[in-house]
C-alpha cells in the first residue's frame, strides 16, 4: 500500500479499534492460480502483544484452506470510513481551479502467516465470540445456543478455522491532511451540508484530523 507519511496511522489501539468497527476482512491469499481474495468476518485477540491475532472462518467447501500458500504471508484489508471528496469545496478551485477530485477513507492492512484449525472446540469459541459481537446492541440478542445443538455441531464441521498471528499493521488515514487549512474547512463544510451519516462521519474524521494535525483517533 502506498503509504504518505502524512496519511500513516502506526498506533496500535487506533488500528485494532477500526478493525473491531469494520470487522468484514477481504483476505487475500497466494494460491496455485495467483491471488485469491475471501471476504469474511474475523474476530481480533489483542494477544500476543504488540499486534493480537486474527480469526475467521470459511466453508469447508472453499478450496482456500487448502491452497492458500504457507511461505506466503496473508493479507486481512478492514475498509473503514470512506467518501468522495468534490474539488468543488475547495476555496482554492475559486483562487486558482488548479485543483481535482479525490476520495477520503480510514483503511487497515493486517499482515500474518495463515494457520489452519479444525478442532471443534476451538471454532465452537469463535462461532460465538463472532456472534457476541455483532448481536450485541440488539434488544433480543441471538445466541448461538437458541439453534438446536444437534445442528450448531453439523454446522460446525462445515466450517474450517483461520487464524492470522500479526506480524505487520498498517493504517492509512487519508482525510485530507495534504490540503491547505481553507481547504479542509471546505471538504468538512461541503460534506457535513450532504446530511447523511457517512458524508457526516467522514466530516468528522477530517475536523478531527486538522484539529490534530495528525492521523485522528
Amino acid at each position: 500500500m502506498y503509504l504518505p507519511p502524512q496519511f500513516t496511522e502506526e498506533r496500535v489501539p487506533v488500528l485494532h479499534d477500526l478493525i473491531r468497527q469494520h470487522g468484514l476482512a477481504v483476505l487475500v491469499t497466494m494460491g496455485p492460480d495467483g491471488l485469491t481474495a475471501d471476504h469474511i468476518p474475523m474476530e481480533l485477540d489483542p494477544e500476543p502483544p504488540p499486534l493480537g491475532t486474527l480469526r475467521g472462518h470459511v466453508a469447508r467447501a472453499n478450496p482456500v484452506w487448502r491452497t492458500a500458500a504457507r511461505d506466503v504471508e496473508a493479507l486481512a484489508i478492514f475498509q473503514g470510513l470512506d467518501h468522495y471528496v468534490s474539488p468543488a469545496w475547495y476555496p482554492t478551485k475559486r483562487e486558482t481551479g488548479k485543483v481535482v477530485p479525490t476520495w477520503n477513507y480510514a483503511v487497515v492492512h493486517a499482515h500474518g502467516p495463515l494457520r489452519i484449525v479444525e478442532e471443534a472446540a476451538w471454532l465452537r469459541r469463535l462461532v460465538e465470540q463472532l456472534t457476541n459481537r455483532f448481536e450485541a446492541g440488539r434488544s433480543h440478542p441471538w445466541q448461538v445456543t437458541d439453534a438446536p445443538e444437534d445442528f450448531i455441531e453439523t454446522q460446525l464441521k462445515a466450517i474450517v478455522g483461520l487464524e492470522l498471528p500479526l506480524t505487520r499493521l498498517r493504517g492509512k488515514w487519508k482525510v485530507s491532511q495534504n490540503r491547505i487549512a481553507s481547504d479542509r474547512a471546505g471538504v468538512v463544510e461541503g460534506l457535513r451540508a450532504l446530511d447523511d451519516p457517512a458524508s457526516r462521519a467522514m466530516a468528522d474524521l477530517v475536523a478531527e484530523a486538522d484539529h490534530e494535525r495528525r492521523p485522528p483517533r
